[in-house]
């Protein structure tokens, strides 16, 4: 089992940035995948970035691709999300999320392919 927690969010102007951390506790986490996704007010969860166990792949949502990095420190147990260049429509609650799946091809991007989450946590950019 695996337990993930957001780091805090926050209040941040447009062309801001914004880095997120989820810390991870339980067995396992260095082996599985691990995603970002956000939902915004009145919308569905959506997928924003994903990284392989190892972190030497990662796939991101158009819309915030050449913004956003995720990345991984497996000997920390942290996953992380760089957000640069906010803009309002990223204000969100964002969510950190582990998969112990593997599908040939898969970019871990459908909320099916994952059995943990954290709580989420707000993200607010202001124009």
């Amino acid at each position: 089992q695996v337990q993930l927690a957001e780091s805090a969010g926050g209040l941040v102007e447009a062309g801001g940035s914004l880095r997120l951390s989820c810390a991870a506790s339980g067995r396992g986490f260095s082996s599985f995948a691990g995603g970002w996704f956000r939902q915004a007010a009145g919308k569905e969860r959506e997928f924003v970035a994903s990284i392989t166990w190892s972190g030497d792949k990662t796939y991101y949502e158009d819309s915030v691709k050449g913004r956003f990095t995720i990345s991984r420190d497996n000997a920390k147990n942290t996953l992380n999300l760089q957000m640069n260049n906010l803009k309002p429509e990223d204000t969100a609650v964002y969510y950190c999320a582990a998969s112990n799946r593997y599908a040939y091809g898969s970019t871990w991007s459908a909320e099916s392919e994952y059995q943990f989450w954290g709580q989420g946590t707000q993200v607010t950019v202001s124009s």
